[in-house]
C-alpha cells in the first residue's frame, strides 16, 4: 500500500543542512554592556596602563614639561624595596587592615544578627540609622572624628578627664591622639569600623532573611543554644556572603587614603601607610617622583589583586562559580 500522505512543506528561507541547529551568537548583550566596557577602560585601565608604564621610568618636573621620560627599568622597585620606610609603611597597611577587617566583620555581624531579632518596623528604622554612618563621605568623617579626638576641645579628651585618675588616668585635656603612629591608627581604626560596619550589617541581615526558619526551629527543639547554632545554622549558610564581605573589607582597608590623610597630613611621615607613601612620594613635595609613586602604587595594586586571586580560588573550590 502507497503511502499517500502529503509532503510536509518547510517555511522558505530555513536551511535544512546541518549547521541548522546551531545558533548565531547574539550580539545584543555584547552592545548592552559595550558602553559599561568602553567607560571602565577610559576611566580605569587606561590609568592603570600609564601607571604601569611610569613604574619603570623616571618622571619628574621635567618631565611634567614635556621632556621625555628616562627609562629606568626596575630602579624604582629596587629603591622601595631597598627602602626600610617603604616596609614600615607595609607594616602599617597590614596591621591596620588586619585590625580593622577584623572588628568590622565582628560588630557588623553582631549588629546584623541583632537586627534580624528585632521586629520588621524596628528592624528597618535601626537599619536606616545605622545607614547613615554608611552614607557619610569618608571627607567628613574625618573631620568629625578630628574633632573628637582633638587636642584641644576634643570632646573624647574633655571626657576621659573627667573619669577617675585610677581608671584612665590624668592628663587627657591635651593629649595629641595624632602625634604617635598607634595612637594614630587606634582614631583611624574606630572611624574606618564606624564607617564600615553598617554594610557589614545590612548585608548579614539580608542573608539572614534568606535562611529557613525551619532549621532555626530545629535548632531550638534540639536544645542548641546559640553559639552552636551560629557555627551550625548561620555561618555555613552564609559562608559565601561572609567571603565576599571579607574581601571587600580587605581592599577598603588596605588602600584607605583619605581618612588618614586629613587626621594625619604629610608632616607625619611615621604614621604613613602605602596609600599615602605613594601620594607623597608622587605629589607630596616640589619635586614630584611620580615614577616612584607609580611603583609603590603598582606594588599595592597587586598585593590587593593576589587577595582577590584568593577569594576567586576559594569560590572555585566551593562551587560557587562555574
Amino acid at each position: 500500500m502507497l503511502d499517500t500522505a502529503p509532503a510536509v512543506r518547510r517555511p522558505p528561507g530555513r536551511k535544512t543542512s546541518g549547521r541548522a541547529g546551531r545558533r548565531r551568537p547574539r550580539l545584543g548583550p555584547y552592545l548592552l554592556i559595550a558602553p559599561t566596557v568602553a567607560v571602565i577602560a577610559v576611566l580605569m585601565f587606561w590609568p592603570m596602563i600609564q601607571i604601569g608604564i611610569m613604574s619603570f621610568q623616571k618622571v619628574g618636573n621635567r618631565q611634567l614639561r614635556g621632556e621625555p621620560a628616562e627609562q629606568v627599568g626596575t630602579g624604582n622597585f629596587e629603591k622601595i624595596l631597598g627602602d626600610p620606610f617603604f616596609w614600615q609603611t607595609v607594616k602599617h597597611t597590614v596591621l591596620f587592615a588586619a585590625v580593622a577587617v577584623s572588628l568590622t566583620m565582628l560588630i557588623g555581624t553582631l549588629v546584623g544578627l541583632l537586627l534580624n531579632k528585632l521586629g520588621k518596623r524596628m528592624s528597618a528604622f535601626v537599619a536606616g540609622g545605622v545607614m547613615i554612618a554608611w552614607a557619610t563621605p569618608p571627607v567628613t568623617a574625618a573631620i568629625i572624628f578630628s574633632w573628637l579626638f582633638g587636642s584641644t576641645g576634643g570632646l573624647v579628651n574633655w571626657t576621659l578627664d573627667l573619669l577617675p585618675d585610677a581608671l584612665v588616668g590624668g592628663g587627657w585635656s591635651d593629649y595629641n591622639w595624632f602625634a604617635t603612629p598607634l595612637s594614630t591608627y587606634t582614631v583611624l581604626t574606630v572611624c574606618v569600623v564606624w564607617q564600615a560596619c553598617p554594610f557589614i550589617a545590612v548585608s548579614v541581615l539580608a542573608g539572614l532573611k534568606s535562611v529557613p526558619g525551619e532549621l532555626y526551629e530545629a535548632a531550638r527543639v534540639d536544645g542548641s543554644g546559640a553559639w552552636r547554632t551560629f557555627w551550625s545554622i548561620t555561618y555555613p549558610m552564609l559562608k559565601p556572603i561572609f567571603l565576599v564581605l571579607l574581601v571587600m573589607s580587605i581592599i577598603w582597608d588596605f588602600k584607605v587614603f583619605t581618612q588618614l590623610f586629613i587626621m594625619s597630613g604629610m608632616a607625619n611621615r611615621d604614621a604613613f601607610n602605602l596609600s599615602l607613601y605613594a601620594y607623597s612620594e608622587a605629589f607630596g613635595s616640589l619635586n614630584p617622583k611620580l615614577g616612584m609613586g607609580s611603583a609603590i602604587a603598582l606594588v599595592l595594586t597587586m598585593i590587593l589583586l593576589v587577595v582577590t586571586a584568593l577569594y576567586v580560588r576559594v569560590m572555585v573550590r566551593q562551587g560557587e562559580t562555574r
